[in-house]
């Protein structure tokens, strides 16, 4: 009885398919809880003209960039289940994975408390320029320097400076919390109404005139894309820090360029860019006092871990159903 009941459950486990699986696992984690429900077949990346074929015959996806569309989902008559390794469901066509009955489900909040670090990470690299004085050090400027303490740019306090937050999702309330604890000024663009009494509520247009830091925090939408723009950026002070750890169509590129190279603006802190990874370049790469970062906010190993864990839940609630 034993091995019948084994064979049977063997028999009628689902079959999956991890079709990105590396930028999440790398050398660290692993799928052998998901393995114990399901028949999993994982590849570290897969390209576009091979997601059919390794879909072919799976009851279930899961996918972090890799796109499914309508087009992909015709061929696919057995799938039944995508499962979006992010928060964001771009890759995914909602629509006609409802026409088709497809169940999809993605995973937000896990990468809350290590995205709004990586917030501050950029922001406090570029008013303390920690990389840039450690270099030094090592070069041995330091070592024959004639005073006790050398420096060769501005250091700046972010205490009593505004934080202008464009969201307050998950991590951009994350981050107003941390900027409030630095003594900063919280002001932003939201339409929740109710806010603790040290964040204030004001305008797109009133937040880029009185912000010394801008970050942003908000879904890519048609009314956020570009949303970093030569009128925005034409907005801010000259002191003005941009800090990008949300999606990279929130910035126009070329004028965020512009704007750092005229002085316009004095610092970019970017994680996500527009084209990933920048293959075909960037008006940015290169671009003096923009410092960035390979998309890597949400991937601290406890963020990792949190994400891994709720999506083997999501595929035994799908299994379980």
């Amino acid at each position: 009885m034993y091995y019948l009941a084994l064979f049977y459950f063997m028999h009628n486990m689902k079959k999956l398919v991890v079709l990105d699986s590396y930028t999440l696992t790398g050398e660290d984690l692993n799928w052998d809880e998901l393995k114990q429900i399901a028949d999993v077949t994982t590849y570290d990346r897969t390209l576009p003209e091979e997601t059919i074929g390794r879909c072919q015959g799976m009851d279930m996806v899961l996918t972090n960039k890799v796109v499914i569309d309508d087009a992909i989902m015709e061929q696919l008559p057995q799938m039944k289940y995508i499962g979006i390794l992010a928060t964001g469901m771009n890759v995914v066509d909602l629509e006609a994975a409802k026409r088709r009955g497809v169940v999809v489900t993605n995973i937000p909040a896990y990468s809350t408390a290590s995205v709004a670090q990586m917030v501050f990470a950029h922001l406090l690299n570029i008013v303390q320029r920690v990389d840039h004085y450690s270099n030094q050090v090592h070069e041995g400027l330091w070592g024959c320097n004639a005073d006790f303490s050398m420096r060769d740019t501005p250091l700046i306090e972010l205490a009593g400076k505004t934080m202008g937050l464009v969201g307050l999702g998950n991590t951009g309330m994350a981050t107003a919390q941390i900027a409030h604890a630095f003594g900063m000024k919280v002001i932003a663009v939201t339409s929740k109404k109710d806010l603790p009494d040290w964040i204030e509520s004001v305008s797109k247009d009133d937040m880029f005139k009185e912000a010394d830091v801008v970050s942003l925090h908000c879904p890519l939408v048609p009314d956020t894309e570009k949303i970093i723009n030569a009128t925005t950026l034409g907005m801010m002070k000259n002191s003005g820090i941009i800090i990008n750890c949300g999606r990279g169509g929130l910035v126009d590129e070329v004028a965020l360029s512009q704007a750092l190279k005229s002085g316009k603006i004095m610092a970019a802190g970017i994680d996500v860019m527009q084209q990933e990874p920048p293959r075909d370049g960037s008006p940015l790469i290169g671009c003096k006092n923009c410092y960035i970062t390979p998309h890597i906010a949400w991937a601290t190993k406890e963020a990792r871990v949190r994400l891994l864990k709720i999506a083997i839940a999501n595929c035994k609630a799908f299994i379980d159903r």
